[in-house]
């Protein structure tokens, strides 16, 4: 590793097959924590390279344990995170959004690295089990159409670094690559404008059907807080929160609070029908472009319609509490 540090810290880029063996290397505990914080530092000095994006893809992929749900043509939504911006759940709250509405929902998350509380962290505040065992993935899906799979259960790679990436308390490329190995229809919300093109690039090659979101003002899902930019298989459009009928929120209408427990009590909030003007529309956009994800022939008018009737019916609600019943 010393060699490799050397190498980047002098603006060299590796190639493909190095930063697949380096990941390898990693998961298999042969580097320190602080030659792993060190490498973390080099990619926020600088763009990681395609090469190297699908280097350690490819090496998370080799060493992921394999979970096929294929045959649900689930979605998942779902952020790179390292936006800074501290929210409230809101990708883990539309997830059940679509899946009250009727469509399958593969959640994957982690705990939180650069903010209080993750997907991980909010599923564990409710007292959720987290198993890598399919029989209990396919039934939870089978029953509530939404089943979690806490990303370090099937990662060795993205375990081995957690107490790392939780201490340094920044965004790093594994932030990246967790999208990357989801085997699953997508919204992801990017970071930056360049994120969303080394994406779309990458996810027109794999095949996989998507959208890219990133709110020009630094959000990575759709914040409402501004315009945001749209990128699918065969466009790339601009929207404002008002070309939706929504109206623009600020930064602190979307701040997930200073502990687990408040961000979870929003999360029931947003179910419960409770949650604000800002906090409820936010997680119906997100929801509504998910469900266009997997129906791009509907209008997104129609896509909003059927995700604000899914939390208004309460059909979230209970969906939420089905998946509680099954996986506590």
């Amino acid at each position: 590793m010393k060699e490799i540090l050397y190498r980047l810290f002098e603006h060299q880029y590796l190639g493909k097959e190095e930063s697949r063996q380096v990941l390898q290397q990693i998961a298999q505990g042969k580097y320190n924590d602080a030659q792993i914080a060190s490498l973390i530092t080099v990619f926020l000095m600088r763009n990681i390279s395609v090469d190297e994006l699908c280097g350690f893809r490819e090496a998370l992929l080799e060493m992921r344990k394999p979970v096929d749900l294929h045959a649900y043509k689930p979605i998942d939504i779902v952020g790179t995170g390292g936006d800074g911006k501290n929210t409230f759940n809101i990708s883990t709250a539309a997830c059940f959004v679509v899946a009250g509405a009727g469509y399958n929902v593969v959640k994957h998350g982690n705990y939180g690295a650069t903010s209080v509380s993750g997907a991980s962290n909010v599923m564990e505040q409710h007292g959720v089990r987290f198993t890598s065992d399919i029989n209990r993935l396919k039934q939870s899906l089978d029953v509530c159409h939404i089943a979690y799979l806490h990303a370090p259960l099937f990662n060795p790679a993205l375990k081995a670094v957690a107490p790392v990436r939780k201490n340094l308390g920044v965004r790093s490329f594994f932030n990246m690559l967790g999208p990357l190995v989801i085997p699953a229809y997508q919204l992801l919300g990017v970071y930056n404008l360049p994120l969303l093109r080394l994406y779309n690039y990458t996810y027109q090659e794999s095949g996989t059907r998507f959208a890219i979101v990133h709110s020009l003002d630094g959000y990575d899902e759709i914040s409402l807080t501004g315009e945001f930019k749209l990128a699918t298989p065969d466009k790339e459009k601009l929207y404002t929160p008002e070309m939706l009928g929504f109206k623009r929120c600020q930064e602190a209408d979307l701040d997930g609070g200073e502990t687990t427990e408040a961000a979870a009590r929003i999360f029931d909030a947003i179910l419960e029908g409770k949650a604000t003007e800002a906090q409820t529309d936010c997680v119906i956009a997100n929801a509504a472009f998910a469900i266009q994800v997997i129906h791009p022939e509907k209008k997104i008018e129609e896509c909003l319609y059927e995700a604000r009737e899914s939390l208004e019916s309460k059909q979230a609600l209970a969906t939420f509490r089905k998946f509680l019943s099954l996986n506590q």
